[in-house]
Formats: structure tokens, sequence, C-alpha cells
């Protein structure tokens, strides 16, 4: 007799419903005796499913569920505009030709197919009916799966979904809110470029007085300080001192750095530095593109509260200035860069491969490169082994599923006719793959040993003493409760998906309060598959995946193209997106990147003699 999906309720209460759709090897006919109405049996489109309208609170299995999936659904009645929140859990089982491995990769690619954006079912019974027709057609080694709904009764908080930077820019021109907090902002991406205040007014539409008394608002925090020239630059953590140079000084041969740090945010600069000993930070400022329209002093203007602000006209343009912070960590000297960029144009980032190819001209005895600093994660809905969370480090390593790249840039992506994509990439890899072998070491030893102390998590104790006076970022762990995963589901709904934890008794992927788990995979790039959470999710499954940054492709060129021949991307996970938009967990995530990276070189052989 042909298979059949059978649905049978559980049980049923005031605020919840528990159903179980199974397969079945025998086949149900109706039921006779004045019971016809029990049963029904499905034809057309839709043979092959059957429904049992009787319920049968007996119906159940002696093994446990080998996988469970909670989400919450939220959605907005059209006509009322009301918003309602229901709780769902899919609780699975599968054939026993399955392996306990594929197991989740199964779940997580049927919950995808389930709450695609483009058929998402509004309704109860749309829903139930996808689960059956998938279980049918697509997913054959799923023997049956328990679906439980429940209201939840609680308030609801609708939730916001950060965006990422692209998503911002393809919503068309976006008015920005003139404020003292994205003035400073804006300062620190520039960094170290130094910004005008008609920089600022020009490229934001801003009043120039109103940028004028902002900025002014800034210099008494002590947060910024006005140059010679007429513009303005973040004042540095007080523990570093800044000498400004027309050139790098020549510099003994025992005081080279081996090893370049790459950082991209002020932030992520800022927690790199707290691992740095030693330290000592030159600034080279370049200015270009200077017309003749006026004389500009806003050093004066702006320390005098009582003068009036000039009308801006002078139009200065920074070129790449470079900040370069020498000192140690453990026995290697190291060199940390952050890149001057303001915003995530493919124009910023080729500034960017330019400024690595000045660090690695100007540090020519720099022999591995790190670039460190905050990600987008790559949830696994299923998988607690692979599930990277908010505040997790993803150090860039080959994946299992193709060894050749660490590294992926997505150019384009264009759907075929069957709904599958051609992806258009970029791939990159070190022919040293020693930093690699550090960091999986690192992890073998977390994993092999209960109860060790990973060296990064008191590396984070101390980076966070070195940095509790920045009063503008806060290092500090965000609240676990903050850690929320949201899935698209088209239109304004949304669905928020409880993370998988590790079963009772697992203390290998157990996490501890305060200590990033390390992940190794590749990271990877690119808007086109960055911005879309069905595309982000496809593109990692098909390269193994774990991590998004914001395009630094070319300075990935560059490293290559310097003949640098080892190299690791570090992210610390900021959000679910690109890292761009996760501000809350911005400053932890990169003290967690830098504190995996300083483990990483105080793992690696002392340098020899001759590079002293």
């Amino acid at each position: 007799m042909a298979e059949q999906i059978v649905m049978t309720p559980k049980c049923k209460t005031a605020n919840s419903t528990t159903l179980i759709i199974e397969r079945k090897k025998q086949a149900v006919e109706p039921a006779v005796n004045g019971t016809e109405n029990d049963v029904h049996v499905a034809g057309g489109d839709h043979k092959g499913i059957v429904i049992n309208k009787q319920m049968n609170a007996n119906n159940d299995v002696a093994k446990p569920a080998h996988l469970s999936l909670q989400f919450k659904v939220f959605l907005v009645s059209a006509q009322t505009g009301k918003h309602t929140q229901e709780q769902r859990i899919l609780n699975f089982w599968f054939s026993e030709n399955l392996s306990v491995e594929t197991q989740p990769t199964v779940a997580q690619e049927f919950f995808r197919e389930l709450v695609s954006p483009q058929e998402f079912p509004r309704d109860y019974v749309g829903f139930i009916k996808k689960i059956m027709k998938l279980v049918q057609h697509k997913y054959p080694t799923i023997d049956r799966i328990e679906v439980e709904l429940k209201q939840i009764e609680e308030p609801i908080e609708l939730p916001v979904r950060p965006l990422s930077t692209d998503e911002t820019i393809l919503g068309g021109a976006q008015i920005i809110e003139l404020t003292t907090e994205k003035i400073l902002e804006l300062i620190e991406s520039a960094y170290p470029n130094p910004l005008t205040i008609y920089n600022l007014a020009e490229d934001h539409g801003w009043d120039a007085d109103a940028v004028a008394e902002k900025l002014a608002e800034l210099q008494k925090k002590g947060l910024v300080v006005a140059m010679e020239n007429g513009a303005f630059t973040r004042v540095v953590h007080q523990d570093v001192q800044i000498q400004v140079v027309k050139q790098m000084p020549t510099m003994a041969s025992a005081k080279q750095p081996t090893i370049a740090i790459i950082t991209a945010q002020y932030c992520e600069k800022l927690a790199v530095d707290s691992m740095i000993e030693n330290k000592e930070t030159f600034v080279r400022y370049t200015t270009v593109g200077c017309d003749k329209e006026g004389e500009l002093t806003l050093t004066n203007t702006l320390s005098n509260e009582t003068s009036k602000h000039p009308r801006v006209t002078r139009r200065t343009r920074f070129g790449e200035s470079n900040v370069y912070t020498l000192g140690d960590i453990g026995a290697h000297r190291i060199v940390c860069t952050k890149l001057p960029t303001v915003g995530h144009t493919r124009e910023a980032m080729t500034a960017a491969g330019n400024t690595t190819t000045r660090l690695l001209g100007t540090f020519q005895k720099v022999d591995y490169v790190f670039l460190v600093g905050v990600g987008g994660g790559v949830p696994h809905y299923t998988d607690y082994k692979k599930h990277v969370r908010l505040g997790d480090v993803v150090v860039s390593y080959p994946s299992r599923l193709n060894n050749k790249f660490v590294y992926m840039y997505c150019e384009s992506a264009k759907m075929h006719d069957d709904g599958s994509y051609h992806f258009e990439t970029k791939e990159y890899c070190p022919t040293n793959l020693g930093l690699q072998d550090i960091a999986a070491n690192l992890k073998k030893q977390v994993n092999d040993s209960e109860g060790f102390n990973p060296p990064w998590q008191n590396h984070m104790r101390e980076g966070a003493k070195n940095l509790a006076s920045q009063s503008e970022h806060n290092f500090e762990s965000p609240p676990v409760e903050s850690d929320k995963l949201y899935m698209n589901i088209g239109e304004r709904d949304v669905i928020e998906v409880a993370h998988p934890s590790a079963p009772k008794g697992d203390a290998t992927y157990a996490r501890n309060d305060g200590c990033p788990q390390i992940h190794l995979a590749p990271v990877a790039s690119g808007r086109r598959v960055a911005r879309d959470d069905q595309l982000r999710q496809k593109f990692a499954s098909r390269f193994g995946i774990l991590a998004y940054d914001t395009e630094m492709d070319a300075v990935v060129d560059s490293i290559l193209g310097n003949c640098r021949d080892s190299f690791a991307v570090v992210r610390g996970i900021a959000d679910y997106k690109d890292g761009s938009r996760g501000k809350e967990w911005q400053p932890y995530a990169s003290l967690a990147a830098a504190s995996v990276v300083k483990a990483m070189i105080c793992a690696m052989d002392p340098p020899s003699p001759c590079k002293k």
C-alpha cells in the first residue's frame, strides 16, 4: 500500500494545540459504523494526506524527539492592525538510516523552507498543510513531527530587527538626525582622517552652524580635538601617547614589527590596543583637494563660546592618513592600524586596500597579518555545535565542504529558473595555514580539557579593565537576553527563533558566561548576499560560511599582492547580518576578537634571532 502522511490531534487547551504529523506505511481508510467523519482521506493534488479529526492523547512514541526547534511568530492583522504573538515548537523524529550528524542539517533546511518569505503560511490551516506537504514530497527522512502552537499572553514587545548598512542604503534617501552621538560616530569612523565642519554638513545635508555647535559639545567632553587646519579628529585613549609625524621614524631592527593587525572601526582599534604592551602611536595626516574660497579658523571659534560660528566655505578633504600603534604582545612586536574609512562603499574599500599596501611597505618585516574586528554570525537553528551566537569569535578557516579558501567575496548572485542560485565569487586562502592551525589547537584544548580556562578569557578581563575609562564605548558583555534571533518572513512580519542549546551532560559545547566560543570556518562578504536573510543562509550553507563582514576583499587582495602568505580574519560576532548594525554588541565583540588574537599570538613560536 502507498505511504501516507497522517495528522492526528494530540491535545488541546484554551490557548494551545498539539498535533502529530507522521509517516505511515499502512493506508488509512475512512471509518465506518457512523464514524466516517473522524477521518478525512484527501484526494487529487493532496493524495496521500490523511486527517484524523478524533483526538488521540496516547499517540506518542517511546523514544524522545531527536531535535526540537522553537520560535515565536509576530503577525499583524491587515484589518485591525492588531499584533498577535504565538509560540510554535517543532519536535523532529528521523528515519533510522539518517545519521545523527545529518539530522540537524535536514531539520534546518526543512525549517528554512517552511518559513520562506515567498510563501509563508499566513493562517493556521496553511501552516499545517505546508508541513505535511513538505514531509510528503521533499523530506523522506523525516518520520514524525510534533507541532505545538501556543498563544502567548504576555505583553507583546514588537521586535526591531537590525538592518545592515546596505539595507539602509537600499531603502532610499535616509534623513539622518544631527546629534552629538552621530557626529562622534562619523569622526570615529573616519579616524585617523580628520573631518571638517564642511565635510560633515555637506555629506549629510546638515546646517554648518548646527554641526559646529555639536562639535563644540564634544570638545567640552574631551572627545574630539580641533586641528590647526580647521578639522577635527578623535581624542584617543588616555594611555596612548600620540606622535604626529610627516613620515615614520627609522626603527632599529629589533623594534621592527613582525605581526600586523588591521582594524576598521574605532572600538576595534581600542580593543586591540588594550592587548598591546609598551605602546607608542604615530599618526601621519595627509590633506588633499583644498580650494581657496576662504580661510577656516575653527580652532579659535569653537574654543570661544560667545563667538559666532563662521559660514564654512573652504572645501577641505583629507586623504588617506595613517595611524600606527606599535608595541608588544608576548614575545612578538606588533603594529596595529585602523582603516580610515567612512561608510562601506567600494571606494572606501579600495582606499582600505591602499592603506594596507602602505602599511606593509612601511613595515617590511611583517610576516603575519590579522584582520580583527566585528562581524555578523550565521546561526544554525537546530545544531548547537554549529550555532554562532553574539559575542562568539569566528576565525577564518578552510571549510570541510571545500578546503580551498578561508575568505570569500561574493560579487553577484543570479537566480536560475528552478530557483537555485549561481554565485560569482572571489576566493582567498593563505599559502601558509599556520595561524589557522594555532586557532584549531586552542579550540581543541578547550574541547578536550574539562574545566580548562581558555587564555582569551583572561585577556578579555584584562582588556576590559584597561578600557574601563572608555565612557563612550562599553566593553562589558550586554545582557544575554538582548541576543535575539529574528527571521524576516516577508512584508512587516518576523519570527523570533530560539537559540539551540546543548543537551544536559554535554560539556564539550556547554557555554560559560563571559567566555566566547571559538568557531573555525570561512568568513565571507558581499552586499548581494549579506543584505538578504534567505540568500545569506543559502550562500552560507553552500560554502560552509559562519560569519560575514563588511567587504574586506581589497585588504586581502593587498595582503596577498604584497607576498604575505599567512593571514587570518578574526571576527567577534556583533549581529546576525554583517556586523555593521549591532551597535550594542560591537565593543564587546571587538574585545572578544582581540583577546582571541592575543591568545593566538602568544601561542606562536618566538621570532627567530634573524628576524630581530
